[in-house]
């Protein structure tokens, strides 16, 4: 009984194949339809994750629910102060937040000499640049996402004591010193001071528009930093970052709100206060690339819907130039299920085997991209590891598959329509 099955598929399966071969060239073009609607498919939703992975690559060297918060010049008078008075955050203001706003995780106040100011150049040795040199709070390194690759960061010891200490970027050690040369534990001098290299720190992506002024920086404790730039109690910008499931914008405008009542600017006065929250600027790309992502799949599978047209058309022209063939089969006693079987399995042979082969192609060459992009190190920074993932994989070959099916549905019903007598007419 189970040889028969066998001989009996197998008799289906040569027979199949002999229809294929008979018409090569309608075959190849029906099936090339297929491959190329999966192939653009694989093909975009692989740039499409490229392209995500380039983007979001921008704010990987900060923590995403981020907020940075600095004083502007007020724009409405208010307690007796005029239009365009300029105040400055202090140390003060740094307690009182963590005391006022429970939803600040962590906070750093910051300070910064920018390297064309000139009072800053940075020496080692007979070596010196002018560098960007940050004033900082150990708790930075939760919000900015620093990579220490040697030593350490600052830590509270070093805040407290005003301790002369310093971390360097990893381009730094390239302008002060010598090729073999290990930065950790020498002295470096500002403003005729010298402080000790405690670590190197790298940045986390080159995608930064920061990169070029961070990666060559200098890093000092906040209380240091102020009393060398004569600073005083002056506080540059706050960093912060959220509680978990509380929004990073909600944390900005409490203290912006809290800001506001210390150094006497106006309630209203929205535009007093700079500020730049990460969270929002990620949800934009999120919600940005969820609509590329609808886009893709919906033009793929449209140009994959357009390749199963083609096979089921060919399928209803072949189960036409077949019909006394079939009326004969129903004749000898052919079940209307064998006949629909068969012609279903032609569909599927018509689609799956481009699908797969498109399948691959598709993996390979995004695969081939990405390689030539690391090979020729080409500064591609929106445009990182092109892929398609397994879950993709698995639901571009479900739609394959169901497609498949479908596009074999009209022409099998349509094969069993007419009575066998009819079809041998």
């Amino acid at each position: 009984m189970i040889s028969k099955m066998i001989r009996f598929e197998i008799d289906i399966w040569q027979e199949i194949l002999y229809t294929v071969r008979q018409n090569r060239l309608r075959s190849l073009l029906t099936a090339f339809g297929v491959f190329w609607g999966l192939f653009m498919l694989v093909i975009m939703i692989g740039t499409g994750h490229g392209l995500q992975k380039g983007a979001y690559s921008e704010f990987s060297g900060y923590a995403t629910n981020s907020v940075f918060i600095w004083p502007r010049l007020t724009t409405k008078p208010y307690k007796g102060f005029p239009i365009g008075r300029r105040f400055k955050f202090t140390n003060e203001d740094t307690e009182v937040i963590r005391r006022m706003v429970p939803g600040v995780s962590s906070l750093a106040p910051r300070g910064r000499k920018r390297g064309g100011d000139g009072s800053n150049n940075v020496t080692h040795g007979d070596r010196t640049a002018t560098l960007t040199i940050y004033g900082d709070h150990p708790e930075v390194q939760n919000i900015r996402l620093l990579q220490m690759i040697s030593g350490r960061f600052l830590n509270r010891l070093d805040l407290a004591e005003r301790r002369k200490v310093a971390v360097i970027g990893e381009e730094t050690i390239k302008l002060l010193f010598e090729k073999e040369e290990s930065p950790i534990g020498t002295y470096i001098s500002i403003n005729n001071i010298n402080f000790k290299v405690i670590g190197v720190y790298r940045l986390p992506s080159r995608n930064d528009e920061d990169y070029e002024e961070e990666a060559k920086a200098v890093f000092l404790p906040l209380s240091t930093f102020q009393r060398v730039f004569n600073w005083g109690e002056v506080v540059g910008w706050f960093s912060i970052t959220s509680q978990p499931q509380v929004k990073a914008s909600d944390v900005r405008d409490e203290v912006i709100r809290v800001l506001a009542g210390r150094h006497a600017v106006a309630p209203e006065d929205e535009r007093a206060f700079g500020s730049w929250n990460m969270e929002d600027e990620f949800q934009k790309i999120a919600d940005l690339f969820v609509g590329i992502r609808f886009i893709v799949w919906f033009v793929g599978i449209f140009t994959l819907i357009a390749g199963i047209i083609g096979v089921s058309n060919i399928m209803l022209i072949a189960v036409k130039e077949r019909t006394r063939e079939i009326g004969i089969k129903r004749t000898v006693g052919a079940t209307p299920f064998s006949v629909i079987s068969q012609v279903l399995m032609e569909a599927l042979l018509l689609t799956s085997i481009p699908g797969y082969l498109s399948l691959v192609c598709g993996v390979a060459v995004l695969e081939g991209v990405g390689r030539l992009i690391h090979i020729l190190k080409i500064d591609a920074q929106m445009f990182q590891d092109p892929s398609i993932d397994f879950a993709a994989a698995l639901l571009a070959l479900a739609v394959l598959t169901i497609a498949g099916t479908l596009a074999g549905l009209i022409p099998a019903y349509r094969a069993v329509q007419d009575k066998p007598v009819e079809a041998l007419r």
